[in-house]
């Protein structure tokens, strides 16, 4: 049998890792001969949640189990990981906060693991960033672990993909399993984009295309994209366990896919770095697009036709991206340069305060 590989679950004490641990430790992600070690890491208030955990997966006896560690120490939950599944996110509802603050709180705690990854972790691990907003904080930490190739890095929307499949399979009248090849471009956000162009159904033993099968494009530009308006992590806004049980499924699916590779045949929606890729969408970026994997490495499917429709709502997917990135970049320096000031021996106190608290001009 193999030797044990290292995953950490970070923001484990929440619902989603919940619905997803026992799945990572039976085998059907990683492979029925493949033996792992679980790392759980959460803030230190829910350190009680995180060793009733570890106690009810060892409990299970499972034989592929070999150690659970939970922990709120990064650089224990990081040291020499094989796969980081990394679910943290404050949400609004948790700690009241707008937009701006909580994007901020948001991208630091994933400015920390991109520190400690790099810091602590293998250079070959293969880190999926599912705490919302998913494809920001993949960027952030990607840029916080330069040492790991950015091609390691990936982030959720495998959630999307699902729902879409289902959506079709829905008006198609068939299961979801015989709808495959849906795409998810760009965002997990307001400019989510699922196209159905080169999905294909399995309609009277034979493979087909969705678009040449449904003849209603009205529909698919219409209502297909309307009932798929995004559908944030369990979590990210909230405590709703309703898509815990979801999220986890997706998240099996894409560690599955990443680590085991893809079908032949088929390809996945996954968010991966846009560098380079074969649709002209801006570099530094990370994007969601179809891909294949083989030997744990994606690639972009390249070569697919791509409509003036499809293509403008691709952009606008990529600008609320960009937008996103800048204004995260932005309060990380921001904060940065802020600290910079008060750790500066040579301000005094009374200057650090005008800095800090310049009162604003009146009218």
């Amino acid at each position: 049998m193999a030797e044990p590989i290292r995953v950490l679950v970070s923001g484990a004490a929440g619902n989603v890792a919940h619905s997803l641990l026992y799945n990572l430790a039976t085998g059907t992600v990683f492979g029925k001969e493949q033996p792992i070690i679980l790392g759980l890491l959460d803030v230190p208030p829910r350190m009680g949640v995180l060793q009733g955990l570890a106690s009810e997966l060892q409990a299970c006896a499972l034989p592929l189990l070999r150690d659970v560690v939970a922990t709120d120490v990064e650089e224990l939950a990081c040291r020499d990981l094989d796969v980081a599944i990394l679910l943290s996110s404050q949400s609004r509802k948790e700690a009241a906060l707008g937009v701006k603050d909580l994007l901020r709180a948001n991208v630091k705690i994933y400015q920390g693991h991109g520190k400690a990854l790099d810091k602590y972790a293998k250079r070959s691990v293969r880190v999926i960033v599912v705490g919302h907003p998913a494809h920001t904080n993949c960027l952030v930490a990607s840029k916080w672990a330069p040492s790991i190739p950015r091609q390691n890095f990936t982030c959720l929307t495998r959630l999307d993909q699902h729902r879409a499949q289902v959506v079709l399979a829905g008006q198609l009248g068939v299961p979801v399993t015989d709808v495959k090849n849906v795409i998810i471009w760009g965002n997990h956000g307001s400019m989510l984009f699922p196209d159905a162009s080169q999905a294909t159904v399995r309609v009277r033993g034979r493979q087909a295309g969705v678009r040449e099968t449904l003849q209603d494009d009205h529909w698919l530009r219409e209502d297909f994209l309307r009932s798929m308006q995004p559908c944030v992590p369990a979590g990210a806004l909230g405590t709703q366990a309703p898509r815990a049980m979801a999220t986890a499924k997706a998240i099996c699916d894409h560690v599955r896919d990443l680590w085991q590779g893809t079908p032949a045949g088929e390809f996945v929606s996954m968010g991966v770095s846009s560098h380079g890729n074969p649709y002209g969408l801006p570099d530094d970026l990370f994007c969601s697009f179809p891909v294949t994997v083989q030997e744990k490495t994606w690639k972009v499917v390249p070569g697919l036709p791509i409509s003036d429709f499809s293509y403008a709502r691709m952009e606008q997917a990529a600008k609320e991206l960009i937008q996103e990135k800048e204004m995260a970049l932005d309060l990380l320096f921001s904060d940065r340069k802020i600290a910079q000031i008060n750790d500066d021996e040579k301000v005094p106190k009374a200057e650090e305060s005008k800095l800090l608290c310049a009162p604003t001009s009146k009218a």
